[in-house]
């Protein structure tokens, strides 16, 4: 059956489908107010207005009055904003997990399923998988042992000394070699929750390290993405890598650290996947839900995607209360620990790496806070 057959099957199939439903003296059962049937044809007019638009740049929001209105996404005010996650996740706890459920559900999107004839394969999206292998990786290093590694300003003198003797081959070097990783091997599956456990100093960071293409050290071995060697790509940015110590600009406030970390990092190729989801949505004559569709644009367009995404990320996160402090150090008041463990969280999640190398991101949390950012994870 060809494509253009397929989809006359379908729109008469719906027509014949919702006629069903009118008993023989032309009532409809489920009949509605007229003013509802208004409020809907005014809905489908303006879902055909935002169909012709060339872009992604328009969505259909629905405001505190209960009112919708086409509007352009990268103008979404600080109160649309809020209205728009209010509707999507009143309580992170609960809502979270069936929001991200409706965005999937779009995605692997299956309106008509009769026998053979489907239209799953003219919207469905599928989202990229990605898988790791790392074989005999070895990591070695040359270090100072006992006294000699303690940071003092005789050993500062002295190991300069030496290394400007060594330079002229006049001294051989009193570093001695150590091996971090000896031989390891491993596979991380895609759509994958994996858990490193070792002793302190067993090497757990430099292997993160060394996956997500941050290493400084020289290593052995072989590290593949889906089959490619690390030189056939820029691994930092399929992988991001968040680290164990907090690191922040201490005058931004939380809700700019991580809008500014988005900012960075763009939004990858959600806006490509976004646009060919609508494509196939607007040929299969589907209408999606207006707040998803609200927020997959927000976070797909260039320059833009720090708005809803970093309200989103906030919630998630239980930053929302600190959201205007600053982040502060050991000079300026800020954030508690925890909630600055939370923001350099954040400040990855806001991108679009497939792959989160997480470096103890438990420190400093409590169990209730710890459990639900794996959860939302997942």
């Amino acid at each position: 059956m060809e494509r253009n057959d397929l989809y006359q099957f379908s729109n008469s199939f719906r027509a014949n489908s919702s006629s069903r439903w009118r008993d023989s003296g032309g009532y409809n059962v489920f009949s509605k107010s007229q003013r509802e049937q208004e409020n809907e044809d005014e809905e489908d007019l303006k879902w055909a207005a935002i169909e012709r638009l060339p872009s992604v740049r328009k969505g259909l929001v629905t405001t505190s009055d209960g009112k919708t209105a086409n509007v352009d996404i990268t103008k979404l005010g600080p109160e649309q904003r809020k209205h728009l996650m209010d509707r999507l996740i009143k309580h992170a706890e609960k809502d979270n997990k069936s929001f991200l459920l409706k965005v999937r559900e779009r995605l692997d999107r299956q309106e008509i399923l009769l026998s053979a004839v489907s239209l799953a394969d003219l919207v469905g999206i599928e989202i990229p998988k990605l898988e790791v292998r790392f074989e005999h990786l070895k990591v070695k290093a040359e270090a100072y042992i006992g006294s000699r590694a303690l940071p003092s300003f005789y050993n500062f003198f002295i190991n300069y000394l030496e290394s400007i003797l060594y330079g002229l081959h006049l001294l051989s070097s009193r570093k001695k070699h150590l091996s971090i990783l000896r031989d390891v091997s491993g596979i991380i599956r895609p759509c994958r929750m994996t858990l490193l456990l070792g002793p302190p100093s067993s090497g757990k960071t430099t292997l993160l390290l060394a996956l997500a293409g941050k290493l400084d050290l020289e290593f052995s071995g072989r590290v593949t993405y889906n089959g490619h060697e690390m030189d056939d790509f820029v691994p930092q940015r399929t992988a991001a890598y968040i680290g164990q110590h907090d690191v922040h600009i201490p005058e931004m406030t939380v809700r700019e650290t991580i809008a500014f970390s988005a900012r960075c990092q763009g939004v990858g190729p959600r806006f490509e996947m976004l646009a060919e989801l609508s494509k196939r949505e607007k040929a299969a004559n589907i209408t999606p839900d207006p707040d998803i569709d609200v927020f997959m644009k927000a976070t797909s367009v260039a320059g833009k995607e720090t708005s809803v995404l970093t309200d989103y990320i906030l919630k998630i996160l239980g930053l929302e209360i600190c959201a205007d402090t600053m982040v502060g150090n050991e000079l300026i008041r800020g954030v508690s620990g925890g909630q600055k463990k939370r923001v350099t969280t954040g400040e990855m999640l806001a991108g679009p790496a497939k792959l989160l190398l997480m470096d103890e991101i438990s420190t400093g949390l409590d169990s209730s806070t710890t459990y639900q950012i794996v959860k939302s994870l997942r």
